[in-house]
């Protein structure tokens, strides 16, 4: 491969913010597991990893088409691949096709259930990138494709939808909403200026933050419902104890007036977050097996 292959493949995986992929990726193979009750089936676990990938490839593309005019406008997005020029729209709009593709195709390869949904998911995700510039309630409709995740993994691996992968994904958006407040605040006089919508600018930065600290502390409710409905052990309660601490840092860096550190809040901590619940998760499992 070139040195302008692998250049182009950086630029893309930047544009797609592909280390993101931590915050929904560790709740989807939860899930995964969860169902199977234990490891999944290879051929299975393979086509909910295309999928996801595919999934979000496509949603973050897109956004970035969708965006791409208040992206060049705003300093904190002036750099993107899109408002550069190191990507052409027509590049980008393939991209996305393409990743669309090979989502509906590891749809069709895991069940019927999910390719029938498979165009469901790709309405709420595309669908988010207009809903700042008519509601301030953007930030659950983001949480709601992140949600997406978990219940399209158990879906993947049992044909069906059931109470507790729903709990879970209701956990998901709550928590995405949550953390996606704190990260408005970043472009909170940007909107303003340009009439778009978020919780931040509709109740100002502390009522705003009163919004994502309530919904963090629904998301731990939810968890603790997810682990009564699954039967699950004190090793999962002691991931989500350790889950409720960290949502409960992130939240404490950022106060209404200083939102400096409201990106390392937004990455670092969430990402404990959603790995730590998955490897808890996980062990709880393997305890509850006499694996461990």
């Amino acid at each position: 491969m070139t040195a302008g292959a692998l250049s182009r493949i950086g630029v893309i995986l930047e544009m797609i913010k592909f280390e993101h992929t931590v915050f929904a990726l560790p709740f989807a193979l939860t899930a995964a597991m969860l169902a199977a009750n234990g490891m999944p089936d290879l051929r299975v676990l393979g086509w909910i990893l295309v999928a996801m990938v595919g999934a979000r490839s496509a949603a973050m593309a897109f956004n970035r088409i969708a965006d791409l005019h208040y992206d060049r406008l705003n300093p904190r997005t002036a750099n993107r691949a899109l408002p550069k020029g190191m990507l052409s729209m027509a590049q980008v709009s393939v991209f996305t096709f393409v990743s669309a593709l090979v989502f509906i195709l590891a749809s069709w390869k895991l069940n019927k259930l999910a390719l029938a949904l498979s165009p469901v998911a790709l309405l709420v995700i595309f669908g988010y990138s207009y809903t700042k510039r008519f509601t301030n309630l953007s930030h659950l409709v983001l949480g709601l494709s992140l949600a997406i995740a978990p219940v399209g993994a158990w879906i993947a691996v049992t044909g069906r939808i059931e109470l507790a992968p729903v709990i879970l994904s209701a956990a998901v958006m709550f928590w995405t909403a949550g953390f996606d407040i704190i990260y408005a605040l970043q472009d909170l006089d940007f909107d303003r200026k340009m009439g778009l919508f978020s919780i931040p600018k509709a109740l100002g930065p502390k009522n705003g933050l009163l919004v994502s600290r309530g919904f963090h502390a629904v998301t731990a409710i939810l968890l603790g419902f997810f682990g009564v409905v699954m039967g699950l052990g004190i090793v999962y309660y002691i991931g989500l104890a350790m889950a409720a601490i960290a949502l409960a840092y992130e939240q404490s860096m950022v106060r209404p007036d200083d939102f400096s550190k409201a990106n390392v809040a937004f990455f670092n901590a969430n990402g404990f977050v959603s790995i730590g619940f998955f490897i808890f998760s996980v062990a709880d499992l393997l305890v509850r097996k006499n694996v461990l």
